[in-house]
């Protein structure tokens, strides 16, 4: 079977494809800039974007299943989602999963609507984004300076929301299911500060900013934190809902799943594992 990923140059995508490919499945990827991918030779890549529906004809085409993300640049949501759902209905495409983004877009309820068997993927928070987030400050000066130290996050590794993607795609019984993707365990930032020291062998240390004190300073000078980049407004509304979120937790983000064993077969990695496995990009 052909299976088309969008996004396949994405954090989950190459771990997608590496998982299909594994498997021996024929992949292709959607890229905008498919000279520098940078994926395997025997990817099929072909050129396109979510956002361009007219682009989207050919990469369907012959595609039994595709891998879908509810997001275009700067990680806004598609609000073309009924038109990409008609496009892939119409070239034959029978499977799909959605990967979301912050919100949910247009993408989900039309491919819902759409009579194509879905699996919605819903992590709750990327061990990857602490790359972004953290790597800066850690290489720098090794401090993780932020507010509300003790919130709990139940993050989960990209490669295990690739792992069901690639289950979800190529196996039966999950259409019409959505899974919440977590860890094995809520982690506060302390513990991925400590853990992230282990890793690395340096010393890591967290310190705790009163909320006051991290806004005057967000508001100064932007930091590196993704949901900070992708909220809404200036730089004070941006603090202000980011110290939001940072205050109040949703019980969902903090609370453990095992999705990731239930469709997979094996627990879900840990970020002690991830931190070993991306420990020089904090050195």
């Amino acid at each position: 079977m052909t299976i088309l990923v969008t996004g396949a140059t994405g954090t989950v995508g190459r771990h997608l494809v590496a998982h299909l490919l594994a498997a021996g499945h024929e992949v292709r990827a959607l890229s905008r800039h498919p000279e520098t991918a940078g994926l395997p030779d025997d990817v099929e890549v072909v050129r396109g974007d979510t956002t361009d529906v007219d682009s989207l004809a050919a990469a369907f085409a012959g595609a039994t299943a595709a891998h879908l993300i509810n997001f275009g640049h700067g990680y806004r949501p598609l609000d073309n989602g009924d038109q990409v759902a008609v496009a892939a209905r119409r070239a034959g495409v029978g499977r799909v999963t959605l990967l979301g983004g912050w919100t949910e877009g247009t993408l989900e309820p039309a491919v819902r609507a759409s009579g194509l068997a879905w699996t919605q993927l819903r992590p709750l928070e990327f061990m990857a984004n602490t790359l972004a987030d953290w790597g800066p400050p850690l290489r720098a000066h090794g401090v993780i300076r932020e507010p509300h130290g003790d919130r709990r996050s139940a993050l989960v590794h990209e490669a295990d929301i690739a792992a069901v993607a690639a289950t979800a795609l190529t196996t039966d019984g999950h259409a019409g299911r959505t899974y919440t993707l977590t860890g094995p365990e809520a982690l506060t930032p302390r513990d991925k500060v400590r853990h992230l020291a282990t890793a690395t062998g340096r010393d890591l240390r967290f310190e705790e900013l009163t909320p006051d004190r991290a806004r005057a300073l967000w508001t100064a000078e932007p930091p590196a934190l993704q949901l900070y980049r992708v909220a809404p407004g200036g730089p004070a509304e941006k603090a202000d809902f980011v110290l939001g979120l940072y205050a109040n937790v949703p019980a969902t983000g903090s609370t453990v799943t095992d999705a990731v064993e239930q469709v997979t077969g094996r627990p879900a990695r840990t970020f002690a594992h991830w931190a070993a496995d991306h420990a020089d990009a904090f050195r």
